[in-house]
């Protein structure tokens, strides 16, 4: 028999809401939930206690990047997160030829079938040029649906999200294929007015890529891409709380006004989890100082440096209630991806659990059951 693992918590957090109350894991799955006191006494007894994290906007980290062909530098980058607390990482892809992304998509696939990583984000190449933020322009396409699909095809389902400007000749298009495959069809990276994004989330558009950052800003008379997505029910909102993509006290008004629909990303590149310096993202110089990441002697952010164990405490510091945080950090973005067995303390899940102290800094991490020490 797998052997039996009895957790208690003070204050258990199951991807809705707290309560004290007990986990009981066999193997790599929990297989009890309960209120109050333990039935017997228990293995580790904690003061918070919440599901793994759930990043679907990463790059990297660790000083490696998801944007490799090499399976070594995803596992570096996927641990690097792991050991603050992100349990499942979707990898993101930046624009490159259909070649580079082939082969990009190849080796991501595997790491997928392997559990290594959750599913791949295509962010790019079907991006509005004066957008881009770190995107080599001269690699940016148009989405010819055929050419959607068949990247989408290449990675035997595990293509999760697809990020698309859709003012974009065939955007549209495109989006209602993803949507009819079941992937994920975020806007981003797009200067779309308000009624062409709107036209994008009736042809099955649920995502917002970095809301408010790579797409124009909001303005009384033209409010562009940001109300439309905003405002939707049916958008999922992706925000980068790292204190730099997006003024804390946005943020946070975000997450009050679409609770159910805010997703902390980390949109992490190699630097996360490491030191400053010189790196690269996809083929582009990028430099990081003061743990601020831009393309080399630019202005422009080039991704970020942030884990999700440090955007929960950005936004809470910002006055994100706690629950919203880490329903943010955990079953939002899980039901945003259609994520099966994550996201939640519930029997049944996968036995990714985080424990954090009063500061809630990470002081354990277990993945399918298997205990990471940070």
């Amino acid at each position: 028999m797998a052997p039996t693992t009895l957790i208690a918590a003070d204050r258990l957090f199951d991807g809705t809401s707290f309560r004290s109350g007990w986990v009981r894991i066999e193997g790599g799955t929990i297989v009890e939930v309960g209120d109050g006191v333990p039935p017997a006494h228990p293995d580790l007894s904690l003061p918070v206690l919440a599901p793994g994290f759930v990043d679907v906007h990463c790059h990297g980290g660790g000083g490696a990047s998801f944007v490799t062909e090499d399976p070594a530098d995803v596992a570096r980058a996927a641990a690097t997160h792991l050991a603050h607390g992100t349990t499942t990482v979707v990898a993101s892809l930046v624009t490159g030829s259909t070649a580079a992304l082939e082969r990009q998509v190849d080796v991501l696939t595997l790491e997928v079938e392997r559990g290594t990583i959750a599913g791949i984000h295509l962010e790019g190449p079907w991006l509005a040029p004066e957008y881009r933020g770190a995107h080599d322009p001269a690699l940016l396409v148009i989405p010819a649906p055929a050419d959607v699909a068949a990247l989408v095809d290449r990675g035997r389902g595990t293509i999760r999200m697809v990020t698309i400007a859709p003012e974009l000749p065939g955007a549209l298009e495109s989006i209602a294929l993803l949507a009819a495959r079941g992937v994920v069809a975020a806007v981003g990276h797009t200067g779309a007015d308000h009624g062409t994004t709107r036209a994008a989330i009736a042809a099955g558009a649920t995502g917002a890529t970095h809301l408010f950052n790579a797409m124009p800003p909001m303005h009384h008379r033209a409010p562009g891409p940001v109300l439309a997505l905003w405002a939707d029910e049916r958008v999922f909102v992706e925000l980068i709380v790292d204190g730099v993509h997006v003024a804390p006290e946005l943020a946070a008004f975000v997450m009050a006004t679409a609770p159910d629909r805010s997703v902390l990303v980390t949109d992490a590149m190699a630097a996360a989890g490491s030191a400053d310096g010189d790196y690269v993202l996809g083929d582009l110089p990028v430099e990081v100082r003061d743990g601020v990441a831009r393309l080399a002697g630019t202005d422009t952010i080039a991704g970020s440096t942030l884990t999700l164990d440090r955007a929960i405490r950005t936004a809470v510091a910002a006055g994100v209630d706690l629950t919203d945080a880490l329903r943010a950090a955990t079953s939002t973005p899980a039901r945003h991806l259609g994520l099966h067995g994550v996201g939640r303390i519930a029997a049944g899940h996968h036995a990714d659990l985080v424990a954090l102290d009063d500061g809630l800094a990470v002081t354990h991490v277990m993945r399918h059951g298997q205990a990471i020490h940070p």
